[in-house]
């Protein structure tokens, strides 16, 4: 499997600076939020989501270098994502996130909470500062859409007629959105084309749907040490994703244990070996597959480049993690 950073080659100086930059803009009025801040932008994040901001601000900019305001839209990026990580550890209550502690289990409930909070908060005001009134709109609908996710999610634990539809909907709230509506804003700091911008926007979507859809199936093939977390964390909560909705249409005795919650001994493991012996996992990587085929696709339009090599690459990347 390919690693991410060396995905990242075109644009590997900038995320120097972006990292440089992360733990300043949060700022040291606040100690306990700037250490929180600190151990969140050293926790070895791979970002992705920057990353990709950059490569799309280089695939677009190619005449000229990026300006002051694509870096800073990177940096937004990784704010909103990092935040929306803390307040999605204090929701599953998990203690381990890439390894190490998550902030909640350091500092608390409350602390995590408001650092959340506090990193949404300045993310939004940085992006005012952008002065770009469509940018703004734009992510500040990824700030919604990442709580409407996480509505969703809860509102539909342990619900075996949810539909594929309604899964993908709550997957691109809570992973794609984020990945689109950057992917396009930065093509708006370069001034492309409405098109190209709508282009780019998919390639986002696509991307992410692809990339939650992997997440999900490495729910239950990867181990505790590759995923950061415990391996099936998802179904034991009743979070029910593509391998299990897809597992559900074969095998009917799947709907019964998942119904009463899994509350008998035993319960887990034979859901785990009914999923494993469906067609579930394979029939969600063909899903994968198509979503990262879709954005490779919203991608041939920009002019050839190491940057869009590197977003094509992406696209492959994000497969190869199954393998």
């Amino acid at each position: 499997m390919t690693p991410a950073t060396s995905l990242f080659t075109p644009v590997e100086a900038d995320l120097q600076i972006l990292a440089d930059n992360l733990t300043q803009l949060v700022g040291n009025r606040h100690p306990i939020l700037y250490a929180a801040a600190e151990h969140l932008f050293g926790a070895g994040g791979k970002r992705i989501r920057p990353a990709i901001v950059l490569l799309i601000s280089r695939a677009t900019m190619l005449e000229n270098d990026i300006t002051p305001r694509h870096r800073r839209l990177a940096e937004i990026t990784e704010m909103i994502h990092t935040a929306s990580l803390v307040h999605d550890d204090v929701v599953d209550e998990s203690n381990v996130r890439r390894g190490v502690p998550t902030v909640h289990s350091l500092f608390g409930n409350r602390i995590a909470v408001l650092a959340g909070d506090f990193l949404f908060a300045q993310s939004s005001w940085y992006l005012a500062n952008l002065d770009n009134l469509d940018v703004v709109k734009l992510l500040s609908e990824v700030i919604m859409d990442l709580a409407a996710g996480e509505i969703q999610q809860g509102l539909n634990r342990f619900d075996t007629n949810l539909s594929t539809e309604t899964y993908l909907q709550k997957s691109y709230y809570k992973t794609a959105s984020l990945i689109a509506n950057s992917a396009k804003a930065a093509g708006l700091l370069s001034d492309v084309s409405p098109e190209t911008a709508e282009n780019l926007y998919n390639y986002g979507k696509h991307l992410g749907l692809a990339f939650q859809i992997v997440d999900d199936i490495l729910d239950f093939t990867g181990s505790t040490d590759t995923l950061g977390k415990p391996a099936a964390s998802d179904l034991k909560s009743g979070n029910l994703t593509a391998p299990v909705l897809f597992a559900l249409k074969e095998q009917p005795y799947l709907e019964v244990l998942i119904e009463r919650e899994f509350a008998q001994e035993g319960d887990l493991e034979q859901a785990l070996n009914l999923i494993s012996d469906s067609q579930g996992i394979e029939k969600a990587r063909e899903l994968a597959a198509h979503h990262a085929q879709v954005a490779r696709e919203n991608i041939d339009s920009l002019a050839p480049s190491e940057s869009r090599q590197a977003l094509i690459n992406m696209t492959d990347y994000v497969l190869s993690r199954l393998y």
